[in-house]
């Protein structure tokens, strides 16, 4: 009887490793954000970042020096100064503007309310007169596309942009008349007088710019990580005490471990409670909160549910 053959066993070869080519979150968040700003700068022929030192603004600056270096950012920054900015976030965008070697654009509310081309409403907002401030900049300065830092995540107005927003020759937006955005291709086609504005980080959220800041290691100004503060309450919100709020009749102030979410005007962004000093512990609260930071802290949002997309309609970025 024939033995049975022997079992031949497959020769032993070292096991191969492939290189894993796949892109986090944030590697294509920012990858798609790279390619709109140097689609911007091949289309169109004078655009301007609109940078007001805020975190979002902040990523965006920094995502454009990714876009063209070891260049320099072959477009100046704007900001559009309400005259009631913190004093910190100020100091940031000029040393941050400063340490890139670019130009920087300042369009003053303050310049115009003087010259008497706008006029503050009584509410202490100026908000809406940022509008025709930025349009006449616009204008003065030929600009014809505007980064702007808004995600689609902060409020329903903003949600329903396209990552290139059409603006008519009056600077107005019309949400019903938004331009098809197909496999990432863009038309910035415009003509005299009219401008684009560019959304870069429309598909990011709160917390992708944290984890953005974090692993890029991203300086931001001090307001944005928690310290014991000098607070009134107004409404269920936490105003910081400065040169901008000042203690009502009746209101006590009171000492509270506080931070910003956002950094709007001094005198209508309010602060939320928090023990985050870090940016990981930031990143930490933002990933269990459920209110947006428009929604807990821009009082000049609270005016009506449609506020946004009222000045979005004349013209605000």
């Amino acid at each position: 009887m024939d033995r049975p053959s022997a079992v031949l066993e497959p020769p032993e070869h070292p096991r191969v490793s492939t290189v894993d080519h796949r892109l986090t979150q944030l590697q294509t968040l920012e990858a798609e954000s790279i390619h709109v700003i140097r689609e911007v700068a091949a289309e169109l022929e004078r655009p301007v970042l609109l940078f007001s030192g805020g975190k979002d603004s902040i990523v965006m600056l920094e995502l454009a020096r990714k876009a063209f270096a070891p260049a320099r950012i072959p477009f100046p920054v704007m900001h559009v100064d309400t005259g009631l900015n913190f004093p910190e976030v100020l100091a940031f965008r000029d040393r941050r503007v400063a340490e890139l070697g670019v130009e920087l654009v300042v369009a003053s509310v303050p310049d115009a309310i003087a010259a008497g081309t706008v006029k503050q409403e009584p509410n202490g907002s100026r908000n809406r007169i940022q509008t025709p401030v930025l349009l006449d900049a616009v204008e003065q300065h030929g600009f014809t596309a505007l980064f702007g830092g808004a995600r689609r995540d902060e409020d329903k107005a903003r949600a329903k942009e396209r990552v290139f927003s059409f603006r008519d020759e009056f600077g107005q937006w019309d949400p019903k008349n938004q331009r098809p955005e197909l496999w990432d291709l863009y038309n910035g086609r415009i003509h005299l007088g009219e401008s684009i504005r560019v959304f870069p980080l429309s598909n990011w959220t709160e917390l992708d710019i944290w984890s953005y800041i974090a692993h890029c290691d991203i300086a931001i100004p001090e307001l944005y990580l928690a310290a014991e503060r000098d607070v009134v309450d107004r409404g269920g919100m936490l105003y910081a005490v400065n040169e901008f709020i000042t203690p009502r009749e009746g209101e006590q102030v009171t000492r509270e471990s506080v931070r910003y979410r956002t950094v709007g005007d001094a005198n209508l962004t309010a602060a939320v409670r928090s023990t985050a000093v870090t940016v990981e512990e930031v990143i930490a609260e933002i990933a269990v909160t459920r209110l947006t930071e428009r929604g807990a802290t821009r009082g000049d949002d609270k005016v009506s549910d449609a506020a946004m997309e009222d000045r979005k309609k004349e013209g605000y970025f």
